[in-house]
């Protein structure tokens, strides 16, 4: 809730269950359009994979990868350890 009220785009939830969505019309959300904002939220919040985000919001795979470069939103997040391990595998 403290989203919404700070007028930002939220998922409203009770006892872990999805009840709504709070869409703020800021220039952002008039710039970009519900569905991009909304597919951007809810990768953020783990909710949707890149995929299904690209998918909600009407783009490509690519397309949303970077859009979210250009606003800074970062698409990988793996742990130092896991990356670490990864590269040693593949090097």
């Amino acid at each position: 809730m403290r989203n919404a009220e700070q007028g930002k785009l939220a998922v409203v939830a009770k006892h872990g269950h999805p009840l709504f969505v709070a869409v703020p019309l800021d220039d952002e959300m008039l710039r970009e359009g519900v569905h991009v904002a909304l597919a951007i939220k809810l990768f953020q919040d783990g909710v949707l994979s890149l995929g299904k985000a690209a998918k909600l919001a009407g783009v490509t795979y690519e397309g949303l990868v970077e859009h979210l470069a250009t606003i800074g939103v970062r698409t990988v997040d793996y742990p130092p350890e896991d990356l670490d391990a990864e590269l040693t595998a593949v090097g």
